[in-house]
């Protein structure tokens, strides 16, 4: 699945796939931002991933995070490389977009997703099961 969407500042987002994506945090050349949920993130992530939510659920749906691009420039410079992830490859490209229009350089969306990863059979952090 090749995404290809223009910020308004017409930036092109770049989308990876998952074996390119691997290769890229093998190699610490990106950091992984995971835009998912808080609840998604803590059921399973990609490992030493950052995770800062594009969207929340509420009682109404699932809402933008109006300071997501604040938040990432707390932990990040807009010339960090960062590959942008979510469950399935879609919020990460508006996420993408978001941070090409906050003029962030280096960043390129995971085609697919978490669930492309785990699809793969690589590695990821889960939480610990509760010891009885």
């Amino acid at each position: 699945m090749d995404l290809i969407k223009k910020s308004s500042a017409g930036a092109e987002v770049i989308t990876v796939d998952v074996v390119a994506a691997k290769d890229l945090l093998h190699h610490a050349l990106y950091r992984y931002l995971d835009v998912r949920t808080e609840e998604e993130f803590k059921n399973g992530h990609v490992d030493n991933a950052l995770n800062i939510p594009y969207m929340f659920n509420t009682p109404k749906g699932r809402v933008k995070n109006p300071k997501f691009v604040d938040q990432v420039l707390a932990v990040s410079g807009k010339e960090d490389h960062l590959l942008v992830g979510c469950q399935s490859g879609v919020r990460s490209v508006y996420a993408t977009t978001d941070l090409l229009e906050a003029e962030f350089k280096h960043v390129c969306n995971m085609g697919g997703g978490y669930i492309a990863w785990i699809g793969n059979g690589f590695a990821v952090k889960k939480p610990n099961p509760v010891e009885l």
